[in-house]
């Protein structure tokens, strides 16, 4: 069964809405976010001995006026927001998601921008990592003018040959180490208009590898299996 979230996003206001796990009714002028999983959405990561267990990805949802301005988080993921990570050994992991950190800007006092388990994220929704495709709900105090959509997606150990696992901390292409991202997060984004009725968010490159900046990047073609985590990302007005 789909996990739905509802987000009740106050533009240029804070979001205080609870996580529901309820079926979305959905008013007219409502924004409904479809993500279809792709086909790797699921990854095998390893534990000991030979297992390992199936993790669906980290991401963030969230808001930007036309001029690159943060507005509001739509969602993030629960590993992400509490620093709940699994065996992480204090790696704070800020190779996860950059881009979504850097853009809220928000530093915490071991002066990296990730949430922590003592600070943890609660302007928007938070939630555990869905094993298939998500639908999401927004509804905007004011849609007068364009706003732009963003999402940020990364696997945890999703190695490839250009992002190895021994990379080291001086090289361009590390990623953590062992327990870090290997390929980076992928990014996708696009404009929605209040006269339109659907759109569809397209990869617009991919973050940082170490999450030493908040910089997008355009090599796409160093990425492999992260391009096919999400399927499509469907935003459509409700009319």
């Amino acid at each position: 069964m789909n996990m739905q979230i509802l987000v009740i996003a106050m533009l240029l206001c804070i979001t205080t809405s609870c996580e529901k796990e309820e079926e979305l009714t959905f008013s007219k002028g409502d924004i409904r976010i479809e993500i279809e999983t792709g086909e790797n959405w699921i990854h095998k990561f390893p534990l000991f001995l030979g297992l390992t267990k199936d993790n669906g990805p980290q991401f963030a949802i969230w808001i930007e006026d036309t001029t690159g301005k943060y507005l509001s988080t739509v969602f993030v993921t629960n590993k992400i927001a509490t620093e709940s990570w699994m065996s992480n050994k204090g790696n704070r992991r800020k190779e996860a998601l950059p881009y979504w950190c850097y853009k809220r800007g928000v530093v915490y006092e071991d002066g990296l921008l990730l949430p922590t388990k003592e600070k943890p994220f609660t302007d928007g929704i938070s939630g555990a990592t869905p094993m298939a495709d998500k639908e999401i709900q927004i509804r905007l105090k004011d849609f007068s003018t364009p706003i732009v959509i963003k999402a940020e997606f990364n696997h945890s150990v999703d190695f490839n040959d250009f992002f190895p696992k021994n990379a080291k901390a001086e090289d361009v292409n590390y990623s953590g180490g062992d327990q870090g991202s290997g390929q980076p997060a992928i990014i996708y984004a696009d404009t929605l208009y209040p006269d339109q009725s659907t759109v569809y968010l397209k990869p617009i490159g991919r973050s940082s590898s170490d999450g030493s900046d908040g910089q997008v990047y355009t090599d796409l073609d160093k990425l492999t299996t992260a391009r096919n985590i999400v399927k499509s990302i469907k935003i459509e007005i409700i009319k």
